[in-house]
């Protein structure tokens, strides 16, 4: 442990019984210290140089193989469902507390659309199980008691519950939620000799709902799809929790005295990932789904990448077997490092030895759909520089960058495309066994955030992220795919416009 910092044997008992170790911690607290260094910025990557973009043939041809080329793989869909959806209520929780004019306007709005959204008939029933008329409060215009009924405990409960769980989507007999639609969407795409695989991370307060739901909506889909599904559901590990601190870098404590652990963000889901055995594992957030009859560009470019995915991966396959077996010359050795820097984007540096190239190429292997840069905020792909000077594809979240920096700041501005979350990963090595994800973690990619616990000033800290650095060795590929695949539900806003008909 630190010398620096010495907990006492209580602060180690509580750690300990955490899950958490004693000189990890110490070593958290030594790096709010010291900070997370920022991201080098090469260039941003763009098309034909770090991005690719497929033909309209291609596309065809990739799509129309995808069947065969996935016989006989075990097929996953890993999406991540633990957040609350508190942050996509940010603005109705803003009029419950503030009588300003331009919220003021948008809570009519809202009122006005209300019967539009998905959840109208829900927040109806229970308004009205209290003795109360929605009609005649949208006529009064008493957006405030409507939004606590939908919002609080004495309602909805949609500020405390987790994404998967809400009312997405309105159809002529039914409303669906994000859950049911990955549903629909594993049945399409993820969908192998009639069986389907499902894993959803989530929080241990939301277990027993998202249990109530699966064991509800589940026969209908088996039905209309002729599927079978099998959905598992896991927690983040709390052994993966970081230390809260004061914004002075002293660990933090509650009202008892007691040390304060937070969850790390969503790159602690690496070790949920680590657990999944699967051949092709899809990996998409649970709000960015779309209503069925508009799915269609969604699952034909998922086909796509996990085709594009299994094509490359044959190719690394075959060469790692032709080293193993000491049967490279010279002339395969060239064309191992061309499809390595040309098809792989992988930098290969100074060391061009046949040892060099099958660690490169011994890695797990992701490809990222990439959207064009339509002013959505998040991260993008980025060609960024490591300690040996040699660059890798990375997908950076904007938070890395110094935007201090001119030159950095310069190449952010150049950025063409945005990560929207689509990834296709394969998880296992040539001979079939699963690599060990932890492995290929870039440690210094996490980030410092400023948090509040009951009013007062914390700092927390969050692991690399599953997408940028907790995948950041892993063999990475971009393809360009249309905006109409990503429809992320940010605010409870973007609901009504997908509603609207």
């Amino acid at each position: 442990m630190n010398a620096m910092m010495k907990f006492s044997p209580q602060d180690e008992e509580m750690i300990l019984k955490h899950g958490c170790d004693v000189t990890n911690v110490a070593a958290q607290l030594e790096r709010f210290k010291q900070g997370f260094p920022f991201a080098r910025l090469n260039r941003a990557a763009v098309i034909d140089d770090g991005i690719v973009r497929l033909s309209a043939d291609e596309v065809e041809e990739i799509e129309s193989d995808y069947e065969a080329a996935t016989a006989g793989l075990q097929l996953l869909k890993f999406v991540p469902a633990s957040g609350a959806a508190t942050r996509m209520f940010k603005d109705l929780y803003a009029m419950l507390s503030d009588d300003n004019e331009a919220l003021r306007d948008k809570a009519m709005k809202f009122l006005n659309d209300l019967p539009v959204y998905p959840f109208y008939e829900d927040l109806s029933a229970v308004m009205k199980k209290a003795g109360l008329d929605i009609e005649k409060a949208r006529l009064e215009g008493d957006y405030k008691l409507v939004i606590r009924y939908l919002l609080q405990e004495e309602g909805l409960d949609y500020g405390h519950k987790p994404k998967g769980m809400l009312a997405f989507h309105r159809y002529d007999n039914e409303i669906r939620t994000s859950l049911e639609e990955h549903l629909v969407e594993a049945a399409l795409y993820a969908n192998n000799g009639g069986k389907c695989q499902l894993h959803f991370t989530i929080s241990p307060a939301h277990k027993e709902g998202f249990e109530a739901l699966v064991h509800q909506v589940v026969p209908k889909y088996e039905a209309r799809f002729g599927v079978t599904y099998n959905i598992t559901f896991s927690e983040q590990d709390p052994a993966t929790d970081t230390i809260a601190v004061n914004p002075d870098n002293t660990p933090f404590r509650d009202d008892d005295g007691h040390l304060l652990f937070r969850p790390a963000g969503h790159g602690a889901l690496i070790h949920n990932l680590n657990k999944m055995d699967a051949d092709v594992v899809f990996v998409k957030n649970i709000d960015n789904v779309i209503t069925e009859n508009r799915i269609a560009p969604t699952i034909r470019y998922k086909k796509v990448l996990a085709g594009y995915l299994i094509q490359l991966q044959q190719r690394v396959f075959s060469y790692l077997k032709r080293i193993d077996q000491g049967d490279v010359d010279e002339m395969l050795l060239c064309e191992m490092m061309d499809f390595a820097e040309s098809q792989l984007q992988i930098s290969l540096g100074d060391d061009c030895s046949v040892e060099a190239l099958y660690d490169k190429l011994n890695r797990p292997l992701r490809i990222c759909g990439m959207v064009k840069n339509e002013g959505e905020p998040g991260g993008g792909p980025f060609w960024m520089e490591a300690e040996d000077n040699t660059c890798s594809l990375q997908i950076v979240e904007s938070s890395q960058i110094n935007k201090a920096d001119d030159h950095q700041r310069d190449i952010l501005e150049h950025a063409t495309h945005f990560n929207p979350v689509d990834l296709v990963c394969g998880i296992k090595d040539y001979k079939g066994q699963k690599f060990n994800l932890p492995e290929y973690v870039d440690p210094e990619t996490g980030f410092i955030s400023s948090k509040s616990y009951n009013g007062r000033d914390l700092k927390a800290m969050e692991l690399p992220g599953l997408w940028n650095g907790a995948m950041s060795d892993w063999i990475t590929v971009f393809v360009e795919v249309p905006i109409e695949t990503f429809n992320p539900v940010k605010t409870v806003f973007d609901l009504h416009k997908r509603n609207v008909k």
